[in-house]
């Protein structure tokens, strides 16, 4: 399973989501957004927009093809099969 979270550095809704991914040891790769410059920042806001038009945060992307926007404990158990 690819797990990848796009998150917010100094947003508390994004550390919940690591948090809950840790603690269901979760493998995940992530990128703290707002920590980005210039051309790199621009391709992963595209990249979120893709997944999550209104480009907030947390946005989890499973394999793909799943997407949950926010943090949604019951969404994420579903998608992750927890």
């Amino acid at each position: 399973m690819k797990v990848m979270l796009y998150a917010l550095s100094t947003c508390g809704w994004c550390k919940k989501t690591r948090r809950f991914l840790d603690d269901h040891n979760v493998t995940y790769d992530y990128v703290y957004v707002d920590l980005l410059e210039g051309e790199e920042k621009d391709q992963v806001l595209d990249e979120v927009r893709k997944w999550n038009p209104r480009c907030s945060f947390p946005t989890v992307v499973v394999d793909d093809s799943e997407v949950v926007a926010g943090f949604k404990e019951d969404r994420l158990q579903e998608v992750l099969g927890l």
